[in-house]
Formats: structure tokens, sequence, C-alpha cells
């Protein structure tokens, strides 16, 4: 079966090809397939958009300071949450706690310090919050969840398990039903490479361990030898940088959302079957100066590890995929970070001593895709300049909140308002 909605009688083919320099085009005419295939519904927007032009993003209210009280000057902003009231919730990983603010920025109380004992945190990596108010902060280096009530009490821990060595891949997420998704990725002896998701429920009760859909994708690589086996391993492969990739989150209704970046797809998994989403998309070129970059800082990379190492991958491509992230609003919205034209700067914070620290890197705006959750196209967001896309933004409704950074490297976290031509929404 396939339904075809169509705005205009004018050909979309004509249209498609006149995509901004991030390789999208979210006005003119809407054109929307919708196809129906076993038990597969896929939603393919060739031209078009809801919103008809690009979104923005106005600053409401901001929370952070450079010269203020101590509450407010942040060191390293490593994940933000919202509660249904707006409140927010702000782990800031030099001082290993949590700071809450009410929904127009004052400071409430913090939650957790550095420490060993129980309700501080060490190597605290997330934060969610449950709908009866409670707190949930993942502590990375315990393996457990340290839980604390809506008045910051410490209340009990949360002890949960993976296999191999662990690093958090993706924020914690609460879905509609309660249940705590628990993210990690990792090396055991089995695999060098995995991602599982812990599933709780309220109550920290482990309920079940999944593995992403797609997570067995292999991206295009160079392999490299350890002088040292990691994980019983004394070869592994090392992703190219501007290649296809597995991008995966949870959506609130406790579904996998989950894409390869090969092409521009993206499926909810839903236990009736697959919503899938397409679009026609138009390649964003990669210059001559940013591959040979990538090459350089890839081989240089690899000869620390392995001396005599060369390259023995493919290339570095000549165009980005489409897409370079996944994020689950709330509300159940669906935003898809595009891959955009990049420029070299400066790196302000390049450190010579440091081997890892390079003094220019690529820069790209951050720019978003949005759906809602049934795959209708709603149009492109475009960020501003200063705003971070790690760690995750928040989005919910007509709102949104994320980390920025200023030209003197100071942190805040920002509630914006999603403001959409003509206020549509």
């Amino acid at each position: 079966m396939s339904v075809r909605v169509l705005a205009t009688t004018m050909a979309a083919a004509a249209l498609i090809t006149c995509g901004t320099d991030d390789g999208t085009s979210s006005g003119g005419p809407r054109d929307q397939v919708v196809d129906t295939i076993g038990d597969t519904i896929v939603v393919r927007t060739l031209s078009g958009s809801v919103w008809d032009m690009d979104a923005t993003l106005v600053s409401e209210v901001s929370i952070g300071e450079l010269d203020g009280p101590e509450e407010t000057l942040f060191g390293n902003v490593y994940a933000i949450a919202v509660d249904d009231n707006r409140q927010v919730y702000v782990l800031d990983a030099q001082a290993e706690h949590v700071r809450v603010f009410n929904a127009e920025g004052a400071y409430l109380r913090t939650l957790g310090g550095r420490g060993k004992g129980p309700g501080e945190l060490l190597s605290a990596a997330s934060v969610a919050v449950l709908s009866d108010g409670r707190v949930l902060v993942q502590e990375v280096s315990e393996m457990l969840i340290e839980v604390y009530g809506p008045d910051g009490r410490h209340l009990e821990q949360w002890p949960y398990s993976t296999d191999g060595v662990i690093f958090p891949q993706k924020p914690m997420a609460v879905d509609r039903s309660g249940r705590v998704h628990v993210t990690s990725a990792g090396s055991s002896r089995r695999q060098f490479s995995f991602e599982q998701v812990v599933r709780l429920g309220p109550d920290g009760a482990h309920l079940e361990t999944l593995v992403p859909p797609g997570s067995d994708f292999e991206p295009p690589s160079v392999t490299v030898r350890f002088a040292q086996p990691i994980a019983g391993h004394a070869t592994a492969p090392q992703p190219l940088p501007l290649t296809a990739r597995h991008y995966w989150t949870t959506h609130p209704g406790g579904h996998f959302l989950t894409g390869i970046s090969t092409d521009y797809r993206i499926d909810l998994v839903r236990d009736e079957g697959v919503l899938r989403i397409e679009r026609t998309w138009v390649p964003v070129a990669i210059s001559e100066d940013e591959r040979d970059y990538h090459r350089e800082r890839v081989t240089r990379n690899m000869r620390r590890e392995q001396d005599d190492w060369s390259w023995n991958g493919p290339p570095i491509p000549e165009t980005r995929p489409p897409f370079r992230g996944i994020v689950a609003g709330r509300d159940g919205r669906i935003w898809v970070r595009l891959w955009t034209d990049a420029r070299s700067v400066v790196n302000e914070a390049h450190n010579p001593d440091n081997p890892f620290s390079e003094p220019v890197i690529w820069e790209s705006p951050v720019r978003y895709d949005v759906f809602e959750a049934d795959g209708t196209y709603l149009g492109a967001l475009a960020a501003p300049d200063d705003l971070l896309a790690t760690p995750e933004p928040i989005f919910d409704g007509d709102h949104a909140w994320a980390v920025t950074r200023d030209e003197l490297g100071v942190q805040r976290v920002v509630r914006y308002r999603i403001v959409t031509p003509s206020g549509s929404r």
C-alpha cells in the first residue's frame, strides 16, 4: 500500500537539487510518500516540510556565570536532565556533583560530591529524573546508580552489570513506563566492540539486557596492532573519520530508535512493527584539506600504538554521510543531527605538551532535522554558533535545553524557545 502527500502539483524532482550547503532543503512543496511493506511503515519525504523554513532557537533562561555565586560556575558540564516542572539538573564532572535549578534558573540544591561513600561520586556519567521526582545519577566506575529523593537526600544505590570493559554510550533514559535504560559500550574477550542497554524497573530491579538493532554494523576502518593486548585482542579495527556509523537511542515509548548513516534511514522499532523514516538528501562534500587533516591525524595516532603502522584501509571519503546522531525528544519527536560543511579554526585550548591536542580543529554548524513520532517531516533547525551538541541537548515541545560555551570557554545551560515560521509547530 502506498499513500502520497503532495502539497502542490509542481514536480518535486526539480526541487530536490535545491539543497543548502548542508545537503538538505526544508522549504518548497511538501512531497511525502507512505508505504507499508509487511510490518514496516515507510514514511519518505521527497521535498518540503511542514514548517517550510528553518526553525531557530531563542534564549529564554541562561544558567552559568564567569563571575558570580559558586553554584553558577560550571567546571565541566557532562550531562543535563529536565523534569516535568522544567527544573534543570546539571552534572558537573569536575566537581562530581549535580546542581538543581528551578525553571527560572534559580539555584535550589546540590546532589552528591566527590567521594566513595553512598551518595558520593567518582565517575558520574549521566543524570535522569523519574516522574515521582527521584533523581538518578549513573556512577560508571562502580557500575551503580545513586538514587536521591526530590529533596536531595540520598536514598539508595542500584547496582547494574554489563559485559567487559564499559564506558557510557548514551545518557540514561527514563521511558513513559518508568523503566530506566542504562546504555554502555566496551570490549570483552568475545567481541572487541559491543553496545548494550541494561533495562531496570522504577525500583531498580534488573529487567533485561538488550542489544540495539544494527549494532553488528562494521564501519569502514583501518587496523592497528596493540603493543599490549586489550581485553585479549592483539589487533582491532579503528573506524575512519567522516564515514557511516550506527546511531541509536531510546524513544520515550521504550523502543529503540536506530539508524546506520550509509543512507538517510531511521527506524523506530515498535511492538507492532517498524516505522521507517527516509528523506531525500544531497551529500555534503569534504574538502581535500580536511581529508588530509584526518588522514594525518589517524596516521599519527596509530603510530603511537604501532611504530611501523601504514595505511591499511579505505581512503577518507569525499562526501559526508547524511547524519551524525539521533536524539529522541521528551515529547516523542525525533531529532536527527546532520553532517554539515566544516571549516578549520585555531584550537584556542591547544596544549602542545598533550600529544592528543590538535593545534587546528574542524568545526561544523549544528543542525537538526525534526520529525514527528509518526515520521512527518517538520523541518530543520539551525542552532546558535555557541551551542554544543555534546552533552546531548534535551528537546520537549516548543522548548530545548542545551549547553553553550562562549569565546572565554565559559559553559552555560540555556533554555531556548523553538521558533518556527508563522508560529507553526
